[in-house]
């Protein structure tokens, strides 16, 4: 193999295949990063998107001749088997609780009299805010809105990574949009 960084997708899961170690290893680098962000936005938990993670490239390793090309993207395919790998874990690990980070430790430091500073809590909590509503919301309008909004997957690639019709992704994401739209006016009903 010449370079593992130059070689396409589909070669690097040939190569795979073989057992070719740096083949693996690219792949992995090129990947990584998303898969591990949307097992983290789908489950809230570091420990289950790490473990997510390296699940879903034990599946690369064990089945990489398996992916076929004509029923979508790579990354709709690492998508489709970490959603099903964190499902499996939420509904292990019901009732569903995120474990959050204490917000005033992050920003005990700000000076209460400087507006900017006032400027970026007040945007990192409305963050923060909405990272708890997105991890409210029930699996099947999560994972929509994880795919289509924060990794903007178009509507076809999310419908094959979920195994979906495409007017299903639209509805979902719909009701999902509209369900976090109105937690966040709760949530500021509440503030004030």
């Amino acid at each position: 193999m010449s370079n593992s960084l130059t070689n396409g997708d589909g070669d690097l899961l040939r190569l795979i295949s073989r057992g070719d170690e740096a083949a693996f290893l690219a792949f992995y680098r090129r990947y990584q990063g998303q898969v591990y962000r949307f097992a983290l936005q789908m489950s809230g938990q570091v420990e289950i998107a790490e473990e997510v993670t390296q699940d879903v490239f034990m599946v690369v390793m064990g089945s990489a001749r398996k992916y076929d090309p004509a029923r979508g993207s790579i990354a709709a395919y690492l998508y489709g088997v970490a959603r099903n790998f964190v499902l499996r874990r939420l509904e292990q690990e019901r009732p569903y609780l995120t474990v959050l980070d204490d917000p005033d430790s992050e920003y005990a430091d700000i000076a209460a009299d400087n507006p900017d500073a006032l400027a970026g809590l007040t945007r990192n909590e409305r963050i923060e805010s909405l990272r708890r509503a997105v991890l409210t919301l029930p699996p099947a309008y999560r994972e929509v809105v994880v795919l289509c909004d924060l990794h903007e997957l178009d509507y076809n690639e999310a419908a094959t990574a979920l195994d979906c019709a495409i007017g299903t992704i639209r509805s979902r994401l719909h009701r999902a949009r509209a369900l976090l739209a109105e937690k966040m006016r709760a949530e500021e009903r509440c503030a004030v």
